[in-house]
């Protein structure tokens, strides 16, 4: 209401319309609506609508694309609400798929998520987006280094050859199965449990998808309360044609295989996709052989011009053996060896989602997703420090099980006061969890065998852990001219997480041997409500550049499934609270003559109570392990800058049949603990934080030709609180510095496509973790080089 008054001072306009193919007259749904030079754009709907909405007065030039279509190009003023009836003409004769390719890329201002877009409001928000088709990288083995390259800001790990796990961090969050982030796909959760176990065993391929949207820290108001905000993957859509079928068949170093088939189309009102992805490989250290499958389809029916149903289903399954850890001794000697050959990880995941969308008029629409999980992860081996033998003993077998629903409603409204449009954003949450973890002896055999030897009677721990959320939020952009915009926030929480099981204590004497053992029941609950708020300043300078600041409280649920993990190298405080705090940002982006892309942002992240690792030493055998508890307070605070050139139209050759760019990604984040009265942390380094990454890279192209080199530096940065730099078990010290190259090539002839990668080109030896459990204990070590070729057929 304050700002009432304020509301009269500038005037914003929408464009709506319907679009469609000339010659059948049948809508196009899966296109694109932008303004050329900003970020106004807009994706299709399916039945053909489209909107651009809180657009400031001027002149513009509106593009439409779709597939198989000639793009379309429309100067405007906009002075008033305009609606368009825009036709396209299909490409009549078979052409190559690179004329398609490029005229998309006359699209401008696609790197970023629109103010409005899909039942979200971004306004004054951090937000990037990975538009896949517009790479050149290593898509069969789901490359994070490449497909990540422009975003800022990220820790990446690398636990495995095809990219089976994903492991991401942003802003110094520990990249653990990328559980700082709310993991969603198409809008729905994908990870294991929100709330009580938010890691994400399942990675979508990106074979198989259009785009990924990254959200910072103040989509907690809208996403959760993760301080890392939201990352969502966005599977393709069937194509135009009533068929279209892809296959992509992959090799590689070490044995690799992937095949990759695709079938999508649009037969009347239902569109339809779907996938099936097979991996093996030997890996690059021995006892690291993988069988990975996966399938998804998705089936869209638009039942009229205002009401669309989508159905999806998600199979993911596999089966890796993991060598193990090393020590610092064992990596310097040999980063190849292995000293484990009986352990073994397998992941199960079946992902379900039902979502309707209803249009009520031309300003209001309602978005519901439901979504549901039942998934399991089976541990096997030895969980022994790397410097002790595996003397061939029973093995531990840790299996979780998750079964979680949930559903969401989103009304998104455009209203107008005083002639001045607006956006309100409301939406209501219920989440219902469970997941069961059991933890005790496995046979004594090399096999993958995941049954326990007492399973009536587990050796260790046995818990179920059922957990109940629901929330409320409320966003709202008011547009106050055209250009300041403020957009405040509000969100309900109630989280209730329980844990009813047993476990049992065993005390040993210095031989190891089992001088009393209890079995212990708990039945534990934590229930707590809030309220937490955020707000969103955006002054646009001119329709290309902008300046942005927000302030987002963020709030972190202890993970109950972590509290009776047996692991001789981890220990939990029985008393760890959940983590508190927020997330500030003030940035500045743009685009500059359409061909120079850039944006700094400055960051603040206040943690209270920061959940982290501390070593100890045990006081019988005087082995060091990690402590898991509320180390202090933190904050982390840093800067992020990104640019992209195109070099060419500097010097007037933009419509040349050669296109080239390059890019830069820089941060520097310095995480420190804070306000603690305990010497051994004061004022160290938060750990898993890389002062310093650096990623820079250019991608040249010819007509139907492509390539990209890249290089990216992550800095020395420590991996416990105390700044340990070396340990005997591994388990703590130093990751060291590195720096990788990567070398990717494309390309396209007709309905062909070949590619070739080189990953790691200079051989690098390095290790981007420290692994106090699976996939070690002890240093992980990174992939050698390793050289991959894909041969694409679409019909």
């Amino acid at each position: 209401m304050l700002f009432l008054p304020l509301m009269t001072w500038g005037q914003t306009f929408n464009i709506s319309g319907k679009i469609a193919f000339r010659q059948s007259n049948e809508p196009i749904t899966n296109g694109i609506i932008a303004l050329q030079g900003t970020k106004f754009q807009s994706q299709v709907q399916p039945n053909g609508n489209f909107t651009l909405t809180a657009i400031p007065q001027g002149k513009y030039v509106l593009i439409a694309f779709a597939e198989n279509a000639k793009t379309y190009f429309q100067e405007i003023e906009l002075n008033k609400d305009l609606f368009l009836n825009i036709v396209l003409e299909s490409f009549e004769n078979e052409i190559e798929a690179i004329t398609v390719q490029a005229e998309k890329e006359r699209l401008l201002g696609l790197t970023r998520l629109q103010n409005v877009e899909n039942f979200g409001i971004y306004e004054s928000k951090k937000n990037e987006v990975i538009e896949i088709g517009n790479l050149t990288a290593n898509f069969a083995t789901n490359n994070a280094r490449q497909i990540f390259s422009r975003i800022t800001g990220l820790n990446i790990w690398e636990s495995d050859q095809a990219g089976l796990q994903l492991g991401i961090g942003g802003r110094g969050l520990n990249p653990n199965r990328t559980s700082n982030f709310n993991v969603r796909q198409n809008g729905y959760d994908i990870s294991a449990d929100a709330l009580g176990y938010p890691e994400s065993y399942y990675t979508p391929p990106v074979e198989a998808l259009e785009r990924i949207e990254i959200v910072r820290g103040a989509a907690s108001l809208q996403y959760g309360t993760q301080f890392g905000g939201m990352l969502n993957f966005k599977f393709k859509r069937g194509s135009e044609k009533k068929i279209e079928l892809t296959s992509r068949q992959s090799v590689g170093s070490w044995g690799f295989w992937s095949a990759f088939n695709s079938a999508g189309g649009t037969i009347g009102k239902l569109n339809y996709y779907a996938y099936y992805l097979y991996k093996t490989g030997k890996g690059y250290r021995p006892n690291s052989a993988f069988n990975y499958h996966n399938f998804y389809t998705s089936l869209e029916y638009a039942f009229s011009k205002k009401f669309s149903a989508t159905w999806q289903f998600t199979k993911m399954q596999y089966l890796a053996q993991q060598p193990g850890g090393l020590t610092d001794k064992n990596f310097e000697e040999n980063p190849r060896q292995s000293l484990r050959e009986r352990n073994w990880f397998c992941v199960d995941w079946n992902l379900l989602a039902l979502l309707f969308t209803y249009k009520l008029n031309d300003n209001s629409q309602i978005n519901i997703r439901n979504f549901g999980l039942l998934a399991q992860r089976l541990a096997l081996g030895n969980l022994e420090r790397a410097n002790v033998a595996d003397f061939g003993k029973e093995r531990t077998l840790i299996a979780g099980k998750f079964q979680n629903f949930g559903s969401e409603i989103r009304f998104l409204h455009h209203y107008k006061v005083s002639n001045q449009k607006h956006t309100i954003l409301l939406g209501a949450r219920i989440y219902q969890g469970n997941s069961t973890a059991q933890q005790g002896f496995g046979t004594n055999s090399s096999d993958a065998n995941f049954t326990f030897l007492n399973p009536d009677d587990v050796e260790d721990s046995n818990y179920r852990f059922p957990n109940t959320n629901y929330s409320f939020f409320a966003e709202n952009i008011f547009q106050i001219n055209d250009k300041w915009s403020i957009t405040p926030g509000i969100r309900y929480e109630n989280i209730q997480t329980f844990a009813e099981g047993y476990y049992k204590r065993y005390v040993k004497d210095g031989a190891g041997n089992i001088i009393v053992q209890d079995k212990i029941s708990e039945n534990l609950a934590r229930k707590r409500g809030f309220v937490f708020a955020g707000v969103g300043v955006s002054y646009k300078m001119k329709p290309q550049a902008e300046i942005y600041a927000n302030f987002s409280q963020n709030y972190r649920a202890i993970n109950f499934t972590d509290l009776r993990i047996n692991n001789p190298n981890l220990r939990i405080d029985a008393n760890i609270q959940d983590e508190k705090g927020f997330t500030a940002d003030v940035g500045l982006r743009g685009k500059s003559y359409d061909f120079f892309n850039y944006e700094i942002t400055l960051f603040y992240l206040s943690y209270k109570g920061k959940i982290g690792q501390v070593l100890r030493t045990d006081s019988v055998l005087f082995n060091d392990y990690r402590f898991r508890t509320n180390v202090s307070d933190a904050r982390n605070i840093g800067v992020e800058a990104f640019g992209e050139i195109s070099l060419l139209p500097l010097v007037g050759k933009e419509n040349s049949a050669w296109k080239w760019a390059i890019f830069g990604n820089f941060a520097f984040i310095d995480a420190r603990y804070v306000h603690t009265q305990e010497s051994s942390i004061r004022n160290r380094k938060v750990e898993m934080v890389p002062p310093i990454t650096l990623r820079v890279g250019n991608t040249l192209q010819y007509k139907n030709f492509s390539t990209t080199l890249q290089y990216a530096y992550t800095a020395e940065h420590f991996s416990d609180a105390t700044n340990t730099r070396r340990t005997a078990s591994a388990i703590e010290g130093i990751i060291p510095a590195y720096s990788v190259v990567d070398l990717s090539f494309s390309y396209t002839w007709r309905f062909l496509r070949a590619e070739f990668s080189v990953n790691n080109l200079l051989n690098e030896k390095y290790f981007t973790r420290r692994a106090e459990g699976y996939p070690g204990p002890g240093i992980i070590p990174a992939d050698g080089r390793g050289f991959y070729g894909t041969l694409q057929v679409k019909w």
